[in-house]
């Protein structure tokens, strides 16, 4: 599943592409809105809200879009081939210089502007958001420590703590603090710092596309536990374990080395 900083990304193209700009096409490829046309309306800016993005649009609407496991948004210029095949298309956004195709998202769905936070007014502080700072923090720190008797692996994927970090970089995260994914919450007493470091990696990947905890953005060199069942920590060369983990519905993969991050 794309994270944060991914989303964050795409929304920043997605506003370079069609902000200010007005529409000459809109085709949703969702049976809800299949009917619905916004040519000639004005993109007043895009924002990504943990890993939601929000397209808003002259006339108070907004299209919230998000990738969950697959979803991904393409641009290209005007009469540039598609690459993506038809049948994975669910909205095609275009103007005068650009085309933005969106493929294969999970949620596609437009909502009056006021209304936004049905979308998202669930989620917690947003770990890339432009005012994050102190009371961010704190914020993020209280809704972190609200159940301390949660495995502290789940309670970082559960975007109404605070939003952006997805299981790539919660398994990274928990590695370089050293904390084992299964421990309690409230047994975790560095919790300010495990916050701090996940805002810090998402805002120092964002503005790339690939992502990398060990500074290497080679393929295979890129992650300390990630995606390295059974292969030797970089640190101790134990090897790397692996199990799932998560809310029932919601389990995912974690990685951790048993001796840099003791039960």
């Amino acid at each position: 599943m794309p994270e944060g900083d991914t989303v964050w990304l795409a929304g920043r193209r997605l506003d370079q592409a069609l902000s200010g700009r007005r529409l000459v096409r809109s085709d949703f490829r969702v049976p809800q809105l299949a009917t619905t046309d916004l040519s000639g309306r004005t993109v007043l800016g895009v924002a990504s809200r943990g890993k939601h993005l929000l397209t808003r649009i002259e006339g108070g609407l907004t299209l919230h879009t998000h990738f969950k496991m697959e979803g991904s948004w393409q641009i290209y210029r005007t009469g540039q081939r598609w690459r993506a095949p038809s049948h994975e298309i669910r909205v095609v956004l275009a103007n005068q210089e650009a085309v933005c195709v969106g493929v294969r998202l999970a949620i596609v769905e437009l909502l009056p502007s006021a209304k936004e936070a049905d979308a998202v007014g669930h989620l917690g502080p947003d770990l890339l958001a432009e005012d994050w700072g102190p009371d961010a923090e704190l914020e993020a720190l209280q809704r972190l420590s609200g159940v301390p008797d949660r495995e502290i692996g789940t309670a970082l994927l559960d975007q109404r703590n605070f939003a952006g970090l997805g299981n790539m970089w919660r398994c990274e995260v928990l590695f370089l603090r050293g904390i084992n994914p299964f421990r309690p919450v409230a047994s975790v007493t560095d919790l300010p710092r495990l916050i701090d470091l996940s805002h810090r990696l998402l805002l120092a990947n964002r503005e790339r596309a690939g992502q990398a905890t060990t500074g290497d953005l080679h393929r295979g060199a890129s992650n300390y536990v990630y995606g390295r069942k059974g292969l030797p920590c970089r640190r101790c060369h134990t090897p790397i374990q692996r199990a799932s983990q998560g809310d029932p519905g919601y389990e995912r993969e974690t990685y951790w080395c048993p001796r840099c991050q003791p039960a």
